[in-house]
């Protein structure tokens, strides 16, 4: 047989900090009041009025000078005014999640809408919440909500705001809030369940599915201890309520091969400590689950300072806030402004309830029992001692340009400030760093300073790195033929430079153009993105010869692709001569129209039929391909014109 226990199982924050505040008051010797039992467990009662302790329940019980304590379920405000007349010293050990509610109730009907609570009308949590505005209504179930629905058409398209018990059930609550989305325009939702009761449930089901018997431990009279049955009720047969360990009977785990214990949220650590060593009588078995309760609870009373750094468990994650359970008495939150240096960051992003996290502890509010917790802060932190390491090893890291100043431009890195010289931007003088802004670079760091919280960056040493290395890649790989693609960097008049990856290469101007050209600008412009292929190089003087042309690109090879005798095409007349003229077929390639084929009757001299620049129709009589000469006729066209015309 094996034993477990849940995890959660005990007092909450909330809990053991109403009891913690107690036992220091009882200690100082005050005359101490809980106004009702502080917590429902009639052990952590009796133990109290031994301490001199005593319960009143009703505000008008309390004398003058008397200590008296809030209980963690909270109180109407018309309560705290009849404290105040009675001249008593007031602890309010409220749970700060419902002092929350207390807060939401209050500013919705100030917002002039009816608050709608889900939870026990008769709780004690309850009533304080419904005292915390003037008009309210209570659903202990759905059925209700729908028959209060259906019976006030009317209020359809009120303002309204939803709230729910802390110990409600997720279920419970979900299906109302579902229906109350369907029914009501004009609706506020504000999910207050407490996430440390939730995660108890939650482990409770889990555990009740897996076990064969469940004991629950707790006051019976506990509205939280009795949820936890019946959840366990849901998956199990054998679920045992038990008060203490004197309760366990033997003959009700006969058979049983697993057993799971899970505790409400007012029962002590040590109570749970004896059902766990009981348990472990009974079904004697060796190796029981141990928990060490008694630093649990010495855990749970642990004091906490702004500046420490802790530990916790991510229990909720709300509309403003993440919930943090440190087992201690305080309640932890972490704005969502704190949860990441990336403003851009959502909190579900990097933070899932269950995660075990470090955080830095801001403020401590010890009278609401509240402590404002940052994990950018500790992040940062640790950002400040990795950017020590990076400087000394050189590492590349990733930023966010955030701005440009006179001096050159600033970056994000991991939530600090890195200043990039305008030097070290790898951008030329005059160029347009304002277009860095926005952008995502590498950059090592060069320098840091953290008492003047200073860092320096350099986008240029990086690229020089990456130009190094892509450089000691090509020459170790360069040869003869290979073909690059290429970015044109410079020009020259006698050609043009081309960046081929860290490397540059010269195109000479010959090399450009199949056609006679004037200048490389002809052909290519700065910029220019252009595939290259290696004619010659020499790795120690690092030069190396680059071809642009090819022989797809030779207008002569294109002609002789495209065009053959007989065929007639469109000319451009180019230069004359006694002998003829010379025609353009394609740039580059000129055929020969002899004075003898210009018109279909003897002339004098080229120039009497035709000009340069004239469009003229021509036909190919002859191509010489090895001395790439080619011949062509007007008069051919004119004499087949003649005889189609007879």
């Amino acid at each position: 047989m094996s034993v477990t226990v849940a995890k959660s199982a005990g007092f909450c924050f909330g809990v053991s900090r109403a009891v913690e505040l107690v036992e220091q008051a009882a200690g100082e010797g005050r005359q101490v009041r809980t106004l009702g039992p502080i917590i429902h467990n009639r052990h952590v009662v009796d133990k109290f009025r031994a301490l001199g302790v005593e319960v009143i329940h009703t505000p008008d019980q309390a004398r003058r000078g008397d200590t008296v304590i809030i209980r963690s379920h909270g109180v109407s405000r018309q309560v705290y005014e009849t404290l105040r007349a009675a001249d008593v010293e007031i602890i309010d050990a409220t749970c700060p999640f419902v002092k929350r509610i207390h807060n939401i109730v209050s500013a919705c009907e100030e917002e002039g809408r009816l608050p709608l609570i889900i939870g026990t009308a008769s709780h004690p949590e309850v009533e304080g919440i419904a005292g915390w505005c003037n008009r309210c209504l209570v659903f202990e179930e759905l059925e209700d909500l729908k028959a209060w629905t259906l019976a006030h058409e009317e209020e359809k398209n009120s303002a309204i705001c939803m709230v729910c018990q802390t110990t409600s059930t997720e279920s419970l609550w979900k299906s109302c809030v579902n229906f109350a989305k369907k029914q009501f325009t004009n609706l506020k939702i504000f999910d207050t369940i407490c996430k440390a009761t939730e995660c108890r449930q939650n482990e409770a089901a889990e555990l009740s599915q897996s076990c064969q018997a469940m004991v629950v431990v707790g006051d019976p009279k506990s509205s939280n201890t009795g949820r936890l049955a019946m959840i366990c009720r849901e998956h199990c047969q054998r679920v045992f309520l038990v008060d203490n360990a004197s309760q366990l009977r033997a003959e009700d785990f006969d058979g049983v091969c697993d057993v799971g214990i899970t505790a409400g949220a007012s029962t002590p650590a040590w109570i749970i400590k004896e059902v766990n060593k009981t348990m472990s009588e009974i079904t004697n078995v060796e190796a029981v689950q141990e928990e060490n309760f008694a630093e649990l609870l010495e855990q749970s009373i642990k004091t906490l300072n702004t500046g420490d750094k802790v530990k916790g468990i991510v229990t909720g994650i709300g509309n403003t806030e993440v919930q943090v359970d440190l087992g201690t008495k305080h309640a932890g939150y972490i704005p969502y402004d704190e949860v990441s240096t990336d403003p851009s960051v959502k909190p579900e992003d990097v933070l899932k309830v269950g995660d075990e996290i470090e955080v830095f502890v801001v403020r401590v509010n010890d009278q609401e029992g509240t402590v404002q917790l940052s994990k950018k802060k500790l992040d940062g932190l640790k950002v400040w001692d990795d950017m020590a390491a990076w400087v000394d090893e050189k590492l590349t890291v990733e930023g966010l340009i955030t701005e440009e100043n006179k001096g050159g431009l600033v970056a994000n890195v991991k939530g600090i400030r890195v200043f990039i010289p305008a030097s070290q931007s790898g951008i030329a003088k005059g160029g347009d760093m304002a277009g860095m802004v926005g952008k995502t670079v590498q950059m090592k760091i060069t320098e840091v300073n953290r008492a003047r919280r200073r860092v320096i960056g350099s986008i240029r040493a990086v690229t020089s790195e990456n130009r190094k290395a892509a450089q000691e890649k090509i020459w170790a790989e360069i040869e003869n033929g290979k073909k690059y693609h290429g970015v044109v960097k410079s020009m020259t008049s006698y050609g043009a430079f081309v960046d081929i990856g860290g490397v540059d290469g010269m195109v000479h101007v010959s090399e450009l153009s199949w056609n006679r050209i004037k200048t490389p600008a002809d052909v290519v412009k700065v910029g220019d993105e252009i595939d290259v292929y290696v004619i010659s190089f020499d790795a120690e003087k690092h030069k190396i010869s680059l071809g642009y042309k090819t022989a797809e690109m030779n207008p002569w090879n294109q002609f002789m692709t495209g065009y053959a005798v007989g065929d007639v095409v469109d000319a451009k007349v180019v230069k004359l001569m006694t002998f003829g003229a010379f025609a353009e077929i394609l740039p580059g390639v000129d055929g020969l129209i002899h004075i003898s084929q210009i018109a279909d009757r003897r002339i004098g001299k080229p120039e009497d039929v035709l000009t340069e620049g004239q469009e003229v129709k021509v036909k190919i009589t002859d191509i010489d391909a090895e001395n790439k000469r080619i011949s062509l006729s007007i008069r051919a066209l004119l004499e087949e014109s003649d005889e189609d015309a007879e």
